[in-house]
Order: C-alpha cells, then structure tokens, then sequence
C-alpha cells in the first residue's frame, strides 16, 4: 500500500521531479543508467557495487564525445553497432583504439554495462537531441489507439520500441525502469502516469508464481519465461486482466482504481525474498509441490511444481 510513497521518495532523492519540470537531461539519465544496471544480479549487490565503485554518468559521456574519441564506433549512435569491448579480456573490435578509448575508464561490475552506458549516451544525443524530457513527450504524444487498451500499448511501444535496440537493454529492465519515472511525474506530466501505471514488468519471479498457482494454466497459455510473457494469453495479459477486476483504491486512496503495475508489483513482493520471501526457488523445490502450509494462497493454490522429475530432462518453466 506503500507502493506510490517509495515511488515518490525515490524520485525526490534523485532530483528527476525537478529534472522532469526543467526538462533537465543528466540527473535523469544518470537515474535511468544506474537502475539499467540492477540486472543480473540482486539490487542489492549491484548497488553496493555502485557505492563502492562509482557509476558511468551522463556528464563524463557528453565530456568524453566532446573530445572526439578517436574510435570510429564512438562517432554516433549508429557506429557503435559491433563494439563488442570486453572487460575481462581487455579486447573489443577496434584493437588500435582501445588503450585511448573512453568507455573501459568507469569502474562497473562488467563490460557490458561499460557498452551499455555508452549505448544510451549516443542514443539521448543522437536519437533524442539530448533532450530525454522532450523526447518522451513527443513519443507518448505520437501514439494513437481507437480504445484503452490500444492507447496504452500504442504509448508503451512508443517508448519501449526505439530504447528496446540499445545495446544491453532487456524489455523487463525497460518497463521497470520507466514505468517508475513515468509514476513519479504524475503531478506535472498525467499523461505520464496514465502510461506508467499500466506497464507490466515480468520477471521470473512473477513468472513463476504464475505457473506454481496454476493460473498460467487455466487462464493463458502455458509457456516458458521469455518474450512469451508479453504475448497474447501471457503473464501480462492475465496480470492486466485482473487489474480490472481488482479497484486498487480500495488499498489505497491516493491509487487509480485501474492499476495493473501495483498488481504485479504485489506478485513480486510476495516473491522476493527482500519483501515477503515467501514464493521462491529458496523457499520451494523446483522438483515438488509447494509445502508451506501457511501460506494464505495455500489451499487454492495449485501447487505445480515448475520442473519435472530428472528422468525427464524437462521443465516448464
């Protein structure tokens, strides 16, 4: 029931209301750079790593393409296709360029996220002219659907559909991620929030707690986790089509009635193990049925078990 408050916190810790009401490019993208990065391991890992070691900012990027780097893949957005740099090995496809260039200097946890920074950087500069405000502005603007549901997903793809070929980007991370900053503007941008509240962000967990209650089964189409999740008769689609039966105001006055993100974030929490920690590979084995009695899902939950037994080499999820 929190849910809106810890949105809003962290939007006013980092700057990005102010930001988003200057049209202030660098602390957003900063936010957005840092939360790309919770992927692949827990937040909290990842954000230890980032007190520790420092992070790839927008002021460094913009200072470091104002000096011309002389690799050619750091010209623009479109050079950068095949950089291919990595950290370990200290190797990348220009090997004559690599000991001046730019993106190995931030400290992160891989190389990946190293060509990801630089991704996004020539993305804001070349595809958004620097201005990240105006850009989504324009984007959710452009967007037409003859209903709702057309509307919001004309809107999302608007947004999701250019930033989904920057490189080390996941549709998953994407939706999290701007689904957060586009709540946190509802004050100064509605039509932002209108958006915001209506992306789903499917992760295992979520994923998997759909398969284990028997929900996937009986009102979808059962599939694994992947890309699956977002088409028709996935996760997304049956989370929405309960967030219309379910008046999230109810929990909440300050919530819309019509909420599909705290419906899946409701799901996640009760997953994660940094929340409730209760549906989770930590806490059930993969290859039996559920066994915490205690659970208040218990005795309507399917109790699927997501792998088959090892004779099978299968598994659905």
């Amino acid at each position: 029931m929190s849910f809106l408050d810890e949105i809003d916190d962290e939007v006013r810790e980092a700057g990005l209301d102010r930001a988003i009401a200057l049209g202030s490019t660098p602390p957003i993208f900063d936010w957005l750079l840092t939360t790309f990065s919770l992927q692949g391991v827990s937040d909290k890992v990842a954000r230890n790593y980032v007190a520790k070691h420092g992070a790839a900012c927008w002021a460094d990027i913009e200072a470091a393409i104002r000096d011309a780097p002389s690799c050619p893949k750091l010209r623009s957005y479109w050079h950068f296709e095949g950089c291919r740099y990595d950290k370990t090995s200290f190797t990348c496809s220009e090997p004559d360029h690599i000991d001046a260039c730019p993106l190995p200097r931030p400290r992160l946890r891989n190389g990946r996220l190293n060509s990801l920074a630089w991704a996004f950087g020539l993305f804001v500069r070349d595809i958004m002219g620097g201005d990240l405000v105006g850009w989504i502005d324009h984007q959710l603007e452009s967007a037409q659907g003859a209903s709702r549901p057309e509307l919001e997903a004309a809107r999302q793809e608007a947004l999701i559909g250019p930033l989904r070929n920057i490189y080390g980007i996941s549709d998953k991370i994407l939706t999290m991620t701007l689904s957060t900053l586009l709540i946190g503007a509802r004050n100064i941008r509605p039509v932002w929030f209108e958006t915001g509240k209506a992306m789903i962000a499917v992760d295992t967990l979520v994923h998997n707690w759909l398969v284990r209650t028997g929900i996937v089964q009986e009102c979808g189409v059962p599939h694994a986790f992947g890309a699956a999740c977002y088409g028709r008769g996935g996760c997304a689609e049956i989370i929405r089509t309960v967030a219309d039966r379910i008046d999230a105001s109810s929990f909440n006055r300050a919530f819309p009635p019509w909420f599909p993100r705290f419906v899946q974030n409701s799901i996640w929490r009760l997953c994660s193990a940094d929340f409730l920690n209760l549906c989770n590979g930590n806490r059930i084995d993969d290859r039996r049925a559920c066994e915490i009695g205690y659970c208040h899902l218990y005795q309507r939950c399917s109790r699927i078990p997501l792998r088959l037994p090892k004779n099978t080499n299968k598994s659905i999820i």
